[in-house]
């Protein structure tokens, strides 16, 4: 099989560099450039490379483009990959409405998967999360916990919004009209009408993601804990693999894994 030509954008970031190292043990991947918003020493090579800027000319023997910056950063990225008609895969988090907009608009012209978590067993919590919320129904609240590392900026995280999501479509709404309070580093907070989010911020934790349902007489929790960041680039490239032959369109994990 022919090497899948890689540019991996943010590399000086964490994802970035794990990115990099999943790639060199991975034989269907070549990597050919790799992008920060500022070089701050173009002498110094990555994997043989020079670091370069955003732009056509970073990208033009790419094949995917992997993505792990900021909404910003993402949107500068696929403006620039529409126009070589480059595949995207998004593991970006903390967009806008604006902002989501913006990526559907982009995907009708190229292929884009995006994910707020690349592992398997998140995107299968997140599916356990919308058949739990379909079967307790109304009668049951529900809150979803997160911790992450203390330089993660976004809260709730894009995992957890995904949970959030996947309680909604249970309950067959928009989380947009059960989305509730968003605490951040507190010990304890309550269920409420609405979902209510807690994320804490610490040390260097990779992610832990915690859903409860309460009925006020029993209480129904789903747990996912994450230990190897290596877990998200390896999920990352999977995607990346399986974009090559898709049509233009907005993806997701669950279409790469085939959830129902």
């Amino acid at each position: 099989m022919k090497k899948i030509n890689l540019t991996i954008t943010g590399y000086l970031g964490k994802m970035g560099q794990q990115l990099i190292k999943s790639c060199k043990k991975n034989k269907n991947f070549k990597l050919v450039s790799v992008t920060e918003n500022r070089i701050l020493n173009k002498k110094k090579k990555i994997s043989g490379l020079s670091p370069q800027l955003n732009s056509k000319n970073a990208f033009r023997n790419a094949n995917v483009i992997i993505d792990f910056t900021e909404p910003k950063c993402t949107l500068e990225i696929l403006k620039i990959a529409s126009k070589l008609k480059k595949r995207v895969v998004i593991g970006t988090t903390g967009f806008s409405r604006k902002d989501e907009k913006l990526i559907k608009k982009y995907s009708k012209k190229i292929p884009i998967l995006k994910a707020g978590n690349m592992s398997l067993g998140v995107n299968l919590l997140v599916y356990l999360t919308e058949i739990t919320s379909r079967s307790l129904g109304n009668n049951f609240l529900s809150k979803v916990h997160e911790v992450h590392h203390k330089y993660k900026k976004d809260h709730p995280s894009g995992t957890a919004l995904m949970l959030g999501k996947g309680i909604a479509i249970g309950k067959d709404k928009k989380l947009s009209k059960i989305i509730g309070k968003k605490y951040l580093n507190k010990k304890s907070f309550p269920f409420g009408k609405k979902i209510n989010f807690n994320s804490i911020r610490k040390g260097q934790v990779v992610g832990e993601h915690e859903v409860k349902f309460s009925s006020g007489k029993e209480i129904v929790t789903l747990n996912h804990e994450s230990f190897d960041r290596a877990l998200y680039s390896e999920g990352a490239l999977t995607a990346a693999k399986w974009l090559i032959n898709k049509k233009p369109g907005l993806y997701s994990m669950r279409n790469v894994l085939n959830f129902k």
